[in-house]
């Protein structure tokens, strides 16, 4: 296997479980309303939501022109990201950035296919809740973004190593 395909995998494995996931929750468990739930967890529910903007609802696209202004700016980025996994050795960095490019294209599809971006995932401790109703490639791109900069941050990058003369 090329080296560089594993992000493009990861990638691949990503989008089909945010697709999969987004189907089951529609189709099957027939969540399809706003609102919709069920309850899974005393801190975990599905329920349905449809999201217009980015993330944290962020940059609402209201209209058609914002819809796909969103899908062309998030396509942008996320040909960027493919770009940089063509470029990356780092086997870890390859399984985030295709965490990254794979939760962006599930959302991408749907916001082009839908309108809007169907999220489900419900975490809640009582009333507090830590984060808006997600999906799967929401998750993903979370917890890539999040191991891309631990990695930054944390990980000596060894330069060139000066020599004394001893002349």
């Amino acid at each position: 296997m090329k080296t560089r395909s594993f992000g493009f995998m990861v990638a691949a494995l990503v989008f089909a479980v945010d697709q999969l996931t987004k189907w089951i929750v529609t189709g099957p468990l027939a969540l399809r309303q706003i609102g919709d739930q069920i309850v899974l967890l005393p801190i975990f529910n599905l329920t349905y939501t449809e999201n217009l903007g980015i993330s944290l609802g962020l940059l609402t696209a209201s209209s058609d022109a914002a819809r796909w202004l969103l899908v062309a700016v998030t396509a942008a980025i996320a040909l960027g990201v493919a770009f940089w996994i063509g470029r990356e050795r780092n086997r870890v960095d390859q399984a985030a950035l295709g965490m990254v490019l794979g939760g962006a294209l599930g959302n991408i599809l749907d916001r082009a296919r839908l309108g809007y971006v169907v999220d489900f995932a419900d975490l809640h401790f009582g009333t507090f809740r830590p984060f808006l109703v997600f999906n799967v490639g929401d998750a993903a791109i979370s917890i890539a973004v999040v191991v891309l900069l631990l990695r930054a941050f944390l990980t000596r990058k060894d330069g060139p190593k000066e020599t004394i003369d001893h002349a």
